[in-house]
């Protein structure tokens, strides 16, 4: 009897161990064929008067996006508000994006939840609505525990079971935990996990990074405007920007600039981008976002509560910052 339960038990082990091999696998194929360099807005969700997604709005910015030369779109970044946002409206907004999304582009969605278990949920609901990608923020509820080994553990769990590649999202401004550069080169060798968004804006760490990745097939792109072409000159390979929202057409062409070496050219166009994007970034954040979208012909539209509006002098400010550098 002991040795037909070894035998059951040995059985389920390698039929287990094949699964995950062949789920590895799959995943390594996605992620070695995805190529994510280009630049990305992080897109805004539109709301009704009531706080309702408005769908017909989100489908119009959709519209206008379609004519930029965007690579693709981020969708529930923390642009788009996703903590305020239900499970069914977050999985709803990608399925409606990827619906209106032009050939060729690719869509990478925010799935990131507090427990590993949840991720993994809505990790499978967002691949399932349309996601090439998903792109999966630090959990920091408990930041005091979320050392390189819980989060290696909660990434690797992750990776392992999401249909479609993962991109790390180190945002330490929305979750004051920075993804510590140990855990970033670990999990750069997970053949599902394809590469990283820093929006921290410390040059030498994305420098850092890159270099010690180079062995990998990782990706790394900027999660900021105002150090996109320093971002480019160590190595990283595009760029998730919240004011592509605004001046997409802009951001593309400083990629271009930077990707061609005019780096005079880039420069000159960095500088101009600096003050508006800290405005609707680290100053005065999304309110901030949808209000210049309105000025540039967007849907922006107010936050969901409790997020509040701008104040005068705070509109008044955002409208300096875009002014004097010539964009209004």
């Amino acid at each position: 009897m002991q040795c037909v339960r070894a035998w059951r038990s040995l059985n389920y082990l390698c039929r287990v161990a094949h699964h995950r091999a062949w789920k590895r696998t799959q995943s390594h194929t996605a992620a070695a064929r995805l190529d994510l360099s280009g630049i990305y807005p992080p897109i805004a969700t539109p709301f009704t008067a009531k706080e309702d997604v408005d769908y017909q709005k989100l489908e119009e910015n959709l519209q206008k996006y379609a004519k930029i030369p965007f690579k693709g779109l981020v969708v529930q970044g923390s642009n788009g508000e996703y903590p305020y946002l239900t499970v069914e409206e977050r999985v709803e907004v990608v399925r409606t994006v990827k619906q209106s999304l032009p050939a060729g582009r690719l869509l990478i969605a925010g799935s990131g939840c507090e427990s590993t278990r949840a991720t993994i949920q809505l990790t499978q609901k967002t691949a399932a609505a349309g996601a090439d990608a998903v792109l999966v923020v630090t959990p920091c509820f408990y930041k005091g525990k979320m050392d390189s080994r819980a989060l290696i553990h909660h990434f690797t769990k992750l990776a392992d079971s999401s249909p479609v590649p993962v991109v790390l999202y180190s945002v330490p401004a929305n979750t004051g935990l920075e993804l510590p550069l140990d855990a970033v080169v670990e999990l750069s060798q997970h053949p599902n996990i394809l590469g990283v968004k820093d929006s921290g804006g410390d040059i030498t760490r994305i420098g850092l990074i890159v270099h010690k990745t180079k062995a990998q097939d990782f990706q790394v792109l900027a999660g900021s405007a105002g150090f996109l072409m320093a971002a480019y000159c160590v190595g990283a390979i595009g760029g998730v920007c919240a004011l592509a929202n605004v001046l997409g057409q802009e951001l593309c062409e400083l990629e271009h600039l930077c990707v061609s070496g005019r780096w005079e050219e880039a420069r000159v166009l960095q500088q101009r981008l600096i003050e508006p994007n800290a405005a609707v970034t680290r100053k005065l954040g999304v309110p901030a976002l949808k209000q210049a979208m309105e000025w540039f012909g967007f849907h922006g539209g107010s936050c969901r509560s409790p997020l509040q509006p701008l104040t005068e002098a705070e509109s008044q400010q955002l409208r300096r910052d875009f002014s004097s550098n010539g964009w209004l």
